[in-house]
């Protein structure tokens, strides 16, 4: 049912992992057997939305999934192999393959419909398989084969890449919700029959939001790869972590301080939150977190906005707003003034 190795649409994926705000399908050449050809858009906007969902979950943090962080390949692409790094393949994968099952539910494939394959079987006490579950082993066969065949490498770094693609396919499985509908007499929920439905994308993000902060580091002796045996090692070494966890082979750099090698730009001019009813706690404290303990002073500015308000319908057939302004008060890093005899504030060390 699925071709091997999708070679012809590599460079198409690699392309809109690179492009986070312009991208579209239209601006590539899709050439090549026709099977692929129909997953092509799917792919791509799966892997949008995980840029999407990276920039979301990372937004208040140092490191905030920047352009730079969005290509996959390991040879040319992304240099390090931070947990930053293992985020990226993570959610990236996670988000083709969450993509590719959703449209297959929506009947965009002619080969791909419900997963019943364990209607009418005994799910638990009290209920049984059955309705339309989401074809999740469509999505995560096909997406395998896109995302997995940019790793060409036989190395540490291609192997952790590997490692975190799976991660990332793990966390649409295990984060499926399971719906189920009663049948009894008179209403009575004597049975029930379930299925499984994709949760949110929201929700598969900050799975992998938890499995970064709990991210492993994997050490290897250096040069390991370089022979048939240190091949061996690596891929013994990875078999025995679970591949639900995410794992990392370098400690992540200082993401206070830019560097112009790395491609930082450190958190100077950085935006941050103080108030607001909505904020969760991780928000509530970007602004230590991305100017305090990075040795910069919070800087208020006070600004105007125009929105429309007070909007009335009119018959017929208007809608007619007044135009409102509002002062806000935004908060941003900047270089705190060294006092006289003193010592400027070491940045943390954290990322």
């Amino acid at each position: 049912m699925f071709l091997s190795k999708p070679s012809v649409y590599i460079s198409l994926f690699t392309c809109v992992l690179q492009l986070s705000h312009s991208w579209s399908v239209n601006n590539f050449l899709m050439t090549g057997p026709k099977a692929y050809l129909i997953y092509s858009s799917s792919v791509a906007a799966g892997a949008q939305s995980g840029i999407e969902e990276c920039k979301y979950q990372f937004a208040w943090d140092r490191w905030n999934c920047p352009e730079r962080a969005l290509q996959l390949s390991s040879h040319g692409g992304l240099r390090s192999a931070n947990r930053e790094t293992a985020f990226v393949h993570a959610i990236s994968s996670a988000g083709v393959m969450y993509t590719l099952t959703r449209n297959c539910s929506l009947g965009d494939f002619d080969n791909c419909g419900c997963d019943d394959s364990r209607n009418g079987q005994l799910g638990g006490q009290g209920w049984l398989w059955g309705g339309c579950s989401d074809n999740v082993g469509f999505g995560e066969a096909i997406s395998k084969q896109f995302v997995d065949a940019l790793e060409t490498g036989q190395d540490a770094r291609a192997a952790m890449n590997l490692h975190n693609n799976e991660a990332g396919r793990k966390a649409v499985k295990g984060t499926m919700k399971r719906t189920c509908k009663c049948h009894g007499v008179s209403g009575s929920c004597t049975t029930q029959t379930c299925w499984l439905q994709l949760p949110e994308f929201r929700e598969v993000g900050a799975h992998l939001k938890e499995k970064y902060h709990a991210a492993l580091k994997v050490d290897l002796l250096q040069g390991a790869g370089n022979s048939a045996a240190g091949r061996g090692a690596i891929a013994d070494t990875f078999r025995s972590i679970s591949t639900r966890e995410l794992v990392h082979l370098e400690d992540s750099p200082d993401y206070c301080l830019e560097n112009k090698t790395l491609g930082l730009l450190g958190t100077e001019g950085r935006e941050c939150l103080r108030r607001g009813r909505a904020l969760g706690r991780w928000e509530r404290r970007s602004c230590r977190r991305l100017c305090g303990d990075c040795g910069l002073a919070v800087e208020e500015r006070r600004a105007e906005t125009v929105s429309s308000c007070n909007c009335k319908f009119h018959w017929c057939c208007a809608v007619r707003c007044e135009q409102c302004r509002r002062r806000v008060t935004k908060y941003f890093c900047s270089r705190a003034e060294r006092p006289r005899g003193g010592a400027a504030h070491k940045p943390g060390r954290k990322p």
